[in-house]
């Protein structure tokens, strides 16, 4: 399997590109997102990748986080959905806004994509709903700040150590996803936590649904 290239961009097309790796072509086909955001030509790119396998043929899919890398993999899991599919709704949507429209159930977000009608995109949010959460706390540049804490509490004749208390796991996931979406510490925390309030059990899924429409402009 090759999971990341990183050479010279040697051309670029419509739909993909050549990378030389040390004399070595690979061709890898990239979203219209990722193509945007490519250097010129003669400069070094590097590009995670996913191979797939047919019978009589080898393509390569770059992506340039490990995020929309996960979602295309997700993507064609979908009936309906395959590597050109997938890639035309990363490239209309990226992956923060896949990951959005399935965490709320926005069908008609996905079907925006060229090729993906109605019905394939009620189905992607449905099928791939559940695991929408796991992929976009991936990164956990929130979760960093949520640890293990603590608590010293003093007694008559002692002071001991309290057990550690660890943040509710679905509202750290929750955090971590919002700020893979872009979202401030702050305004990300206080939409999860209102939310949590109003549904202590909710799980991750749940509670990022919650937030986001808490924290979707009003009006």
């Amino acid at each position: 399997m090759i999971g990341k290239i990183a050479g010279r961009l040697e051309y670029r097309t419509p739909d993909h590109v050549l990378i030389d790796v040390r004399g070595i072509g690979y061709i890898v086909y990239v979203s219209d997102r990722v193509m945007a955001g490519l250097p010129a030509v003669g400069e070094v790119v590097a590009l995670y990748t996913d191979l797939l396998v047919r019978e009589d043929n080898l393509q390569l899919f770059g992506f340039t986080t490990l995020v929309e890398k996960e979602w295309h993999r997700l993507l064609m899991t979908v009936q309906g959905i395959g590597a050109k599919a997938s890639m035309a709704i990363l490239g209309a949507l990226g992956a923060d806004g896949v990951g959005r429209a399935i965490a709320l159930g926005d069908w008609n977000a996905l079907a925006k994509a060229k090729g993906v009608g109605p019905k394939t995109a009620q189905r992607i949010t449905i099928e791939l709903k559940d695991k929408a959460p796991g992929v976009m706390a991936m990164g956990g540049t929130v979760t960093e700040a949520l640890g293990d804490t603590v608590i010293e509490v003093e007694t008559p004749d002692q002071v001991r150590r309290a057990p550690p208390k660890r943040a509710n796991p679905a509202q750290s996931e929750a955090l971590s996803a919002l700020g893979n979406l872009g979202y401030a510490p702050g305004e990300a925390a206080s939409a999860v936590a209102e939310a949590a309030g109003a549904a202590p059990d909710a799980d991750t899924s749940t509670l990022i649904r919650a937030a986001l429409k808490l924290l979707a402009p009003k009006g």
